[in-house]
C-alpha cells in the first residue's frame, strides 16, 4: 500500500513540475507517458518485478532522463547528443548513402558508410543504434536476473539464500534503470521530426535547399510546438493506452523491427507540416490531437513490444564463462558458478 500511495503522490508531483519544464524531445510529459504506458501494458509473462507499481513509476520517471543529462559536459554531449535522432531524407537515405530499409549491422559500419559519403554518425544521428543497443542490454539484464533468481530458489543454506536474494534485487534495480533510460530513445524514434532532415522547419539549416512545393514552414519553432506544447495540452495516459494494440510477438530480427518502426515514423513527416500549415498544431485541433496521440501510442507500443521480446530472448542468451543459455542454468542451478557470474 505504501508503494502505491508513494507512486501516486510522486506521479502528481511529477506532472506539476513538468508543466514548467523546458522543451525536450517529445517533452518531459511525452517521454514520461510513453514509458509509463509501455510499462503498464507489458504481457503477463514478463517477470512480476516489472509489473510492480514502483517499477512502472521508475520506468516512467526515467523516460526523460536522457534529455536531463544533456549539458553534462563537452565530451559527454558531443558523444551522446546525436543518439536522439537520425536525419533521413525523403528518399529514405541517410546522407544519400545507407538507407533506413537496410541499415548496417553496427554503428561502426554505419559511420564508415556515412564518412565515405561525406557525413558521419554525429552529423546524421544514430538513434536506430541506441534502440538496438538498449534492446541487447535489456536481454543481458534479464538473463542475469534469471541466474540470480534460479540460484535464490535453489539455495538451501541461509547465507546463500540471503546472498542470492540480494543479487536478485540488485539485478532488478539494474534492469529497471537500463530499461527506463532506453525507453527515451525508442520514444524519440516515434516523433517524425526526429527521423527527418526536416527536423525544425522544412529547410532546417541555412545550407538546406530541399524542394518545398507545398510551401511548408521554415520556422525553427515547429519542433517544440509539436512535441512539447501540443503534447502537454492534449496527451493523457488513457488517450494513449486506448490506441495501443494487444501484444503480438515479432519473429523479425531487432534491426529489421527498428527499420520498420523508423519508416512508419518517417511517413508522418508531411502530416506534421500539413497540420502546422493549417494552424492545427497551435490550435490543438481534433486532427492534431489524433495524430500526436497516435505517434505517442506508436512509441509506447514499440517499447512495450521490445521489452517483452528482450525478456523472451533472455532465456537463450549466453551467461557466464564458458557460456551457457540462461535457461540451461535455470534448469540446473550451480550456486558456486552463480557466485562467480554475479560477482561474489
Amino acid at each position: 500500500m505504501r508503494i502505491r500511495v508513494l507512486a501516486a503522490s510522486l506521479t502528481a508531483a511529477f506532472f506539476a513540475a513538468v508543466s514548467f519544464a523546458p522543451a525536450f524531445a517529445w517533452g518531459s510529459v511525452g517521454h514520461y507517458l510513453i514509458n509509463r504506458v509501455a510499462a503498464e501494458q507489458l504481457p503477463a509473462d514478463v517477470p512480476a518485478f516489472m509489473h510492480a507499481p514502483g517499477a512502472v513509476f521508475e520506468i516512467a520517471t526515467l523516460g526523460p532522463e536522457a534529455d536531463r543529462v544533456k549539458g553534462s559536459g563537452e565530451t559527454f554531449d558531443q558523444d551522446h547528443d546525436h543518439g536522439h535522432f537520425m536525419d533521413v531524407k525523403d528518399d529514405g537515405s541517410i546522407a544519400g548513402s545507407v538507407t533506413v530499409s537496410n541499415l548496417p549491422p553496427t554503428r561502426e559500419a554505419f559511420d564508415t558508410a556515412l564518412r565515405a559519403a561525406g557525413s558521419d554518425q554525429y552529423k546524421s544521428g544514430y538513434v536506430a543504434y541506441e534502440i538496438v543497443d538498449g534492446y541487447e542490454h535489456a536481454v543481458t539484464d534479464f538473463a542475469y536476473w534469471r541466474v540470480a533468481s534460479a540460484a535464490e530458489r535453489a539455495a538451501t543454506i541461509p547465507d546463500d539464500k540471503r546472498y542470492f536474494n540480494t543479487q536478485r534485487i540488485v539485478r532488478e534495480a539494474i534492469a529497471l534503470r537500463d530499461i527506463g533510460y532506453w525507453g527515451h530513445f525508442v520514444a524519440d524514434a516515434s516523433q517524425p521530426l526526429h527521423i527527418s532532415v526536416h527536423y525544425n522547419g522544412w529547410n532546417s539549416n541555412h545550407d538546406d535547399n530541399y524542394p518545398n512545393p507545398k510551401s511548408y514552414t521554415n520556422s525553427h519553432t515547429i519542433h517544440a510546438r509539436f512535441e512539447s506544447a501540443l503534447v502537454s495540452a492534449v496527451a493523457t495516459d488513457a488517450g494513449i493506452t486506448s490506441l495501443v494494440p494487444a501484444y503480438a510477438p515479432s519473429t523479425e530480427p531487432i534491426m529489421t523491427q527498428v527499420e520498420t518502426y523508423l519508416k512508419a515514423t518517417l511517413a508522418g513527416v508531411p502530416e506534421v507540416y500539413d497540420l502546422e500549415g493549417a494552424g492545427a498544431i497551435d490550435g490543438h485541433s481534433p486532427a492534431a490531437k489524433a495524430f500526436v496521440l497516435a505517434r505517442l501510442a506508436a512509441g509506447a507500443t514499440e517499447f512495450r513490444n521490445l521489452i517483452a521480446e528482450a525478456w523472451a530472448e533472455s532465456a537463450t542468451h549466453p551467461v557466464g564463462y564458458p557460456a551457457v543459455p540462461a535457461s540451461t542454468f535455470e534448469s540446473a542451478p550451480d550456486l558456486a558458478r552463480a557466485r562467480v557470474m554475479l560477482g561474489g
